[in-house]
């Protein structure tokens, strides 16, 4: 005989599911941290040889004159020139340089003399190339490569396109910038590209009488501070809970209430406390950078100042060198962390340590959800009925576990990925650093859902805000519902006619109307982009022959609505018009010969016999035609493309244009995931209202 069932211990579980969640939550934290204090270590790494960049850059703008009268660039001697002669980057290159500011003739020399000697002083700095864009010149370099018949100064040669299109690059950013409009993107006026081996390339622009006149171009070796991973605060976040619940759990005994509450108080504790040893991990580090980067610049100021003197510069062009504002972004534009004296500014690094502490509590927050759901799942037992489920139908989960492998890489590893990638401000300007160094937390999701100015009063009247999250939502929302009705009254309409038994050619009929769910929906999307083209659409043209006016479609909110409304009513009755009718077919005969027997009209056939019947195989095509529908992409981006100004986007339109438009990755990933909720939450709804997918037992 089988014994009493085991009782179950709720102190064990919940002590379990603490450490599990501790481990997570804490280790999370802890890899973040170390992320972070990595990426800082990169970031301080990069705005010395930014400051040192700008030291060079000061150089050479005063040693070429950079404040002089821009002068004709002399021809570079004929023994300079690459093999074959010429300037070996096309006609079309020296046409849009023709009337360029070049240097004067007597300071390319003091240019290369500058080049060298700051090479010299610079011994990490392996390679330095200045290029003259108004002759299309290589003025000066140390790089090995440009030795013997490629010694500067030279046309630039075939090959080295790419250099020159880097100078292009940056100039036509630093003119962007000054005469583009105000909130207009800003592009960037320092290249920082990482090389393998730990090199640092750079550029920046030379400029010269207040225009850009070439670039120079610096590669250095940087050495990066290694971040060790802190194995005690780690540790000791880690099973300072766990200890605690466990000496807690003796007097509370098997109180699983007292219990949920007393764990999911220390790990909340334990959490906030790492958190605030992380906060004051990272202000130590921002200190430290700010320390080693005003080191660098007064470094650099000693530096520049000394070479200036050497080749005689400030008899010619004293300029005040203002070493302060080398610590700047790519935009050029000076950090403020090192005042004019060299010290830090304790304001400015007040400011980037409280921008930490929100980020840090955000991120606190959303790993102590995290760390509660699993702590619940454990402690509360469910975790145990998944493992038991998980062995009893071990046969059947082996079986399906090729086809898990498929899904974990094809569909949950991008799902979590977009997930993570939503907590970031990743864009297309820092592709290169790390999740650790664009977390935000909850920044997106903020930003996504506070934003409540949908319209706002003018002199004009009422102007709708048609990027704004809810109303995207709402036009959505009356999208899907327009369409669904649409599709499912039509299909089941003429799902009922071709059903008839005494409908002539019904087999051609049902050929024929399902002719437009067979054509691929982009081919059917840009046939009636067409017909609506206000000058040549056959719609408009039908309009003409009736005397009426030809409408532009997509010039106004409703018409484009109706455009597009026609053309996915087109797409999707023909499923719901398949459903029904197969539906159809399967109710018995019988049932309407009783009820005809009984006296009862068509109509109340058709409300106690037909709908009924109907119900379990509606209701599930009803809520995919729903989720396809709210995420009909090709119909709106290729119909209408969101117009007039965006007002018939929906979600994921939005989503597709702020990821592959405007580059906001993360801002468009935290989009797509509000999107993944609201479907989410649609459907858990509707399965439980209706209880169409349920199993038949």
């Amino acid at each position: 005989m089988a014994g009493p069932p085991t009782a179950v211990s709720h102190r064990r579980r919940f002590l379990i599911g603490l450490a599990l969640a501790a481990l997570l939550g804490v280790g999370i934290a802890a890899a973040l941290l170390t992320g972070a204090r990595q990426a800082e270590a990169n970031e301080r790494a990069r705005r010395q040889a930014v400051v040192t960049l700008a030291a060079l850059t000061t150089v050479l703008e005063q040693a070429g004159g950079g404040g002089a009268q821009a002068a004709e660039a002399p021809e570079p001697p004929a023994a300079a020139e690459p093999a074959g002669g010429g300037m070996g980057l096309g006609d079309e290159l020296a046409a849009i340089e023709q009337g360029g500011t070049a240097a004067p003739a007597d300071a390319g020399e003091a240019m290369r003399r500058a080049v060298a000697r700051f090479a010299e002083t610079h011994p990490e700095v392996t390679a330095i190339r200045v290029l003259e864009l108004g002759g299309i010149t290589l003025e000066a370099s140390t790089d090995p490569r440009d030795q013997g018949a490629k010694q500067a100064p030279r046309r630039l040669a075939p090959d080295e396109k790419p250099f020159f299109d880097l100078g292009q690059k940056l100039r036509a950013a630093v003119a962007g910038n000054r005469e583009g409009a105000e909130g207009a993107a800003r592009q960037p006026e320092i290249s920082v590209v990482r090389q393998p081996g730990g090199t640092l390339s750079l550029a920046a622009p030379i400029e010269r009488g207040g225009e850009v006149a070439g670039m120079v171009q610096m590669d250095t070796r940087t050495r990066p501070d290694a971040v060790e991973f802190a194995w005690l605060p780690f540790l000791a976040a880690l099973l300072g809970p766990v200890i605690a619940l466990l000496l807690i759990s003796l007097a509370l005994g098997e109180r699983r209430g007292l219990l949920a509450g007393a764990a999911a108080l220390v790990l909340l504790a334990g959490l906030y406390l790492y958190g605030r040893y992380a906060l004051d991990v990272l202000g130590r580090e921002r200190r430290t950078s700010g320390q080693a980067v005003a080191a660098r610049i007064a470094a650099e100021a000693k530096t520049a100042q000394t070479l200036l003197a050497e080749i005689g510069v400030p008899a010619v062009q004293p300029q005040p060198l203002s070493p302060e504002s080398w610590d700047m972004d790519e935009l050029r534009q000076p950090l403020g962390l090192v005042t004019s004296g060299g010290q830090l500014d304790e304001g400015k690094l007040g400011e980037l340590v409280g921008a930490d502490a929100g980020r840090m509590t955000r991120s606190v927050i959303t790993l102590g959800l995290i760390a509660l759901a699993l702590l619940a799942f454990v402690g509360l037992g469910w975790a145990a009925r998944t493992g038991g489920a998980l062995v009893q139908y071990r046969i059947a989960y082996a079986y399906t576990i090729p086809a898990l492998l498929g899904m974990l890489v094809l569909v949950f590893f991008p799902f979590f990925y977009g997930i993570a990638l939503s907590f970031t401000n990743a864009n297309i300007y820092n592709t290169d650093k790390s999740i650790y160094e664009t977390w935000i937390g909850l920044g997106n999701y903020t930003s996504i859902l506070s934003d409540f100015g949908i319209a706002r009063r003018t002199a004009e009247g009422l102007v709708w805000n048609y990027q704004n999250f809810y109303y995207t939502l709402f036009f959505t929302l009356v999208w899907t519902v327009s369409n669904v009705v649409i599709g499912v009254s039509l299909g089941l309409t003429l799902a009922l006619i071709l059903n008839l038994k005494d409908f002539a050619f019904r087999s051609f009929y049902r050929v024929l109307l399902i002719l437009p769910w067979a054509v691929p929906t982009y081919i059917t999307a840009l046939i009636w982009q067409g017909m609506f083209h206000r000058q040549f659409g056959v719609i408009n043209q039908i309009l003409r022959i009736f005397g009426a006016t030809p409408i532009a479609w997509f010039d106004g909110p409703f018409t484009s609505f109706l455009a597009v409304l026609t053309t996915n009513g087109w797409l999707s009755f023909p499923f719901m018009m398949v459903i029904s009718l197969g539906a159809l077919q399967s109710i018995s005969a019988d049932l309407y010969e009783a009820a005809k027997v009984d006296g009862a009209t068509r109509w109340q056939q058709f409300r106690a016999i037909t709908l009924p019947s109907l119900r379990p195989a509606l209701v599930p095509a009803i809520i995919l035609s729903v989720i396809w529908t709210f995420n009909q992409f090709i119909v709106i981006y290729l119909v209408s493309a969101g117009q007039p100004a965006g007002a018939t986007e929906i979600l994921i339109t939005q989503a597709y244009k702020l990821a592959f438009e405007q580059y906001r990755y993360g801002y468009a990933a935290a989009y797509s995931v509000v999107i993944f909720l609201i479907l989410l939450a649609y459907g858990t709804w509707q399965n439980r209202v209706t209880g169409a997918t349920e199993a038949i037992g």
